[in-house]
């Protein structure tokens, strides 16, 4: 029985059902008769606390849960701090385990992946990596100054590069992440550009049937309110359109983060049609999602985000999409399946779009069967998983692709 050690720093909760991708990988292979192991953190990134207590009878496979110090601050010293411990108490724990047959690993972060890279090269496991976000990259672009960014930000550009060289094959979430990869691998090992996704199946069974209010036009965000997000821009355009007599457009904010409160308080300020349901469990979220009309996905100028989890979301749930996103990979989706509209990253240009959206019904149901058809050909797991499994049942010295 082959032994996969799959390390996953920013993991589920497992306190409901959820969506991440390294359970849903875990659960794929013990399906396929493999011995798995899913290493992640005592401390929950998202809710920003120690995690409760995992019940693993409700799984298939070993769950292990590394100590790492608390953090409130996602861009902050103190989770830098955080995740340097979380990496030595893993590289502990991996000296005294039994030697997998691989490792698969998340990056970010940079600390624990690391460690992982350095394990496998040493003891000669076959190592492979699956890239969520680019690192030190996306810090860079929220937190920039000359001479001391660079003191902060060179170890962890040597440490992304030692990652990504050391691989035998790299996944990434998108081909802009493949792109970087690839460049410090020096085209040593064989590259996959997997989505997230979601598994379409799974989401249409979470769908609600039940229905919204006919006069409404409810217009969806889902995911984390913090930096990267701009939910004021989204605020302000329906601000412009309050002044011109649309009353019933309303807002649909499904998430929590660290500028909830400022949100909700410049929502109030604008007097727009609002509701912030804060941090809701998957199945829960699809059917809010399935009942809304449109989505936004407000990302700031600056993002170095390329493909994220809730595109597959608001793709699966057939819903037109407003998009600011500077993602040229994620633009020129929408562009080829007709999705929506790519808008500028202020209030004029997003209202205008909108109200596009929000006077022509028919569009939005084109606009949203064309969304739908692309999270069947580029997001369902069921189609592009099976890559994964066939590359994790691979040996040392063979590339299965």
């Amino acid at each position: 029985m082959k032994d996969v050690l799959i390390i996953a720093h920013f993991c589920d909760d497992f306190e409901s059902k959820g969506n991440n991708r390294f359970n849903y990988i875990a659960e794929l292979l013990t399906k396929d008769n493999f011995s798995v192991e899913l290493i992640t953190s005592d401390f929950s990134h998202s809710k920003k606390e120690k995690r409760l207590a995992i019940n693993e009878k409700s799984y298939n496979y070993k769950i292990t849960v590394i100590s790492e110090p608390v953090y409130k601050k996602n861009v902050s010293l103190k989770r830098f701090y955080s995740h340097r411990i979380m990496g030595k108490n893993l590289k502990k724990y991996l000296q005294e385990r039994k030697q997998p047959d691989l490792i698969y690993c998340a990056v970010p972060s940079l600390d624990v992946s690391y460690v992982a890279a350095e394990h496998a090269k040493k003891n000669n496991i076959r190592f492979i990596v699956d890239i969520q976000d680019l690192w030190p990259e996306a810090f860079e672009m929220l937190f920039n100054i000359p001479i001391i960014s660079n003191i902060i930000y060179s170890p962890m550009h040597k440490k992304a590069n030692y990652v990504y060289n050391t691989a035998d094959e790299i996944i990434a979430v998108s081909q802009t992440y493949l792109n970087r990869a690839k460049e410090a691998n020096g085209n040593k090992a064989k590259v996959h550009s997997i989505f997230i996704g979601t598994e379409l199946k799974q989401f249409d069974a979470f769908a609600s049937n039940e229905t919204k209010p006919k006069d409404e036009v409810w217009l969806a965000y889902i995911g984390t309110l913090g930096h990267s997000y701009d939910l004021t821009c989204v605020i302000d355009a329906l601000a412009i359109l309050k002044t011109k007599g649309i009353t019933n457009l309303k807002f649909i904010i499904m998430g929590d983060g660290p500028l909830r409160k400022n949100f909700e308080m410049y929502a109030q300020a604008k007097g727009i049609y609002h509701e912030f349901t804060g941090r809701l469990s998957y199945p829960d979220m699809v059917a809010l999602l399935t009942k809304c009309d449109i989505a936004v996905n407000p990302i700031v100028e600056k993002s170095a985000a390329s493909i994220i989890n809730k595109h597959a979301d608001y793709a699966a749930a057939g819903l037109p999409i407003l998009n600011t996103q500077k993602s040229t990979e994620y633009k020129d989706l929408i562009n080829q399946y007709n999705a929506g509209c790519n808008c500028d990253n202020n209030p004029q240009d997003l209202a205008e779009k909108l109200l596009i959206l929000y006077k022509d019904e028919a569009l939005r149901l084109e606009q949203g069967k064309n969304h739908r058809k692309m999270a069947e050909e580029k997001f369902d797991r069921a189609n592009t998983y099976p890559v994964i499994k066939e590359l994790l049942s691979c040996s040392k010295t063979k590339h299965c692709l």
